[in-house]
């Protein structure tokens, strides 16, 4: 599994508009819905199966990012939405450090197995310093596509 196949270009905010971790959560849910990821008609049913998971611990894991994510049987197929914060976000992480860069993972209830596997290359990359800060720096969706394809290839390294 690629990063390149998890999240989908139509999806991708180099410049969110949100200050505040549900409304940013809500943006990107919007940004799924828009590129297909999801359908309209589940919006709030999955707002508020995202934010139920927030209430249970918090999805921000330090260096500035955070992964909410979901699984909930109305998804088909899995899919992400990336977000960045120029100000950063408060997502209660464990470091009480402010969040740059938001996954939000969709992911079908009956497929489990694709979830972890979607969640560990997704943590894989985020866990690299370059990866976090490109990602941070990234101005635009291509920067980000490019940034994804590169981690895919594995021309990234620290």
């Amino acid at each position: 599994m690629k990063l390149t196949q998890i999240v989908h270009k139509d999806a991708v905010i180099p410049s969110l508009q949100a200050s505040e971790r549900d409304e940013v959560i809500s943006e990107l849910l919007e940004a799924a819905i828009a590129a297909d990821v999801v359908e309209a008609q589940y919006r709030d049913e999955l707002l508020a199966a995202v934010l139920e998971r927030e209430k249970r611990g918090s999805t921000g894991f330090g260096k500035g990012v955070a992964v909410p994510h979901v699984k909930h049987a109305s998804i088909e197929s899995m899919g992400a939405a990336i977000g960045i914060s120029e100000n950063g976000v408060d997502f209660s992480s464990l470091d009480k450090q402010p969040v740059y860069s938001v996954f939000l993972l969709l992911s079908p209830a009956d497929k489990p197995e694709e979830h972890l596997q979607a969640m560990e290359i997704i943590f894989k990359n985020l866990s690299q310093d370059t990866f976090r800060r490109f990602l941070r720096q990234a101005g635009s969706v291509d920067d980000v596509l490019t940034l994804l394809s590169d981690a895919d290839a594995q021309k990234l390294v620290g």
